[in-house]
């Protein structure tokens, strides 16, 4: 099975496969069906899926802004439209993924990293 860092990856390089559209607001429900079906399933939180949980409060402090909304509202937010969110989510999140390099996170160098 595919790391949750490569299929963020795969979805970068063919949105409209993975998400129908390529909009922020599909992204956001495909990547909450993915937590929901591990979370159904039994599996036990990866070392990436416990680090991409600290990406909601990272865009809080990149955006200077506290609200109960999440990423993907304040992305989209901060954009004209859901392509243009969903690039832009894409850009944040090879930053933030950068940031944490010294915190070793199996697949990350490997799937942001190029």
């Amino acid at each position: 099975m595919l790391d949750l860092y490569d299929i963020i990856r795969k979805i970068q390089k063919r949105p409209a496969m993975y998400l129908g559209q390529p909009s922020i607001t599909h992204l956001q429900s495909f990547l909450a069906g993915y937590f929901l079906a591990r979370h159904q399933l039994g599996e036990v939180e990866t070392e990436q899926e416990k680090h991409f949980a600290n990406f909601d409060p990272w865009i809080q402090e990149k955006f200077k802004i506290t609200s109960s909304q999440s990423w993907d509202k304040i992305i989209l937010f901060f954009s004209q439209y859901e392509r243009q969110a969903l690039d832009l989510f894409f850009e944040l999140f090879n930053e933030f993924a950068r940031v944490d390099d010294n915190v070793e996170i199996p697949g990350l160098t490997h799937s942001i990293h190029r």
